[in-house]
């Protein structure tokens, strides 16, 4: 959940019940992009989450992304609806790539852009959720404890390191 108000004297952030540091770069990242079209005062962040953090289950792409929808709500509440140009997926990218993808529902494609500042690097519904009824997803978590190498780290890496990778982007 997320609150605003004049009356608060900072924003703050509390995952799973506990105070976390607000100064996290790219949530000041996504915040930022909220505050940039709407004066709002300080946020209060709460957000609950029953899946592993930091384990590379995509933990911080479904928090930004819930974050991004539930700020955007909270505008939308307040009658601070955003301009044309604004998409939601682009600032949920900010806090963590994956993020932009778990905007939508059912099928979606990060699409790269062209333009140097990323901008145009947002995410497209491909397919409803309701274009496989029947498909279902396991997944079996083996380990809850946090990984030693970020997604960010991990990908840089794997773009510079991974010949099929290169073989993909050439296609």
């Amino acid at each position: 959940s997320v609150a605003v108000s004049k009356t608060f004297s900072r924003d703050r952030i509390w995952l799973n019940g506990k105070e976390e540091s607000i100064e996290n770069p790219r949530l000041q990242d996504c915040l930022k992009c909220f505050k940039e079209i709407a004066s709002f005062g300080h946020v209060h962040i709460c957000s609950e989450n029953n899946f592993p953090t930091g384990a590379g289950l995509a933990s911080s792409a479904a928090g930004y992304a819930c974050l991004v929808y539930a700020l955007a709500k909270l505008f939308n509440q307040l009658k601070l609806a955003p301009h044309e140009n604004f998409d939601l997926s682009r600032i949920a990218r900010q806090g963590s790539g994956s993020a932009c993808r778990s905007m939508y529902g059912g099928f979606v494609t990060w699409e790269m852009g062209c333009q140097s500042s990323g901008e145009d690097s947002i995410a497209v519904q491909v397919a409803p959720e309701t274009h496989w009824p029947d498909m279902r997803i396991l997944i079996l978590v083996v380990s809850d404890q946090k990984k030693h190498t970020s997604s960010t780290s991990g990908m840089q890496r794997t773009v510079q390191t991974s010949k099929l990778l290169q073989v993909n982007f050439s296609r």
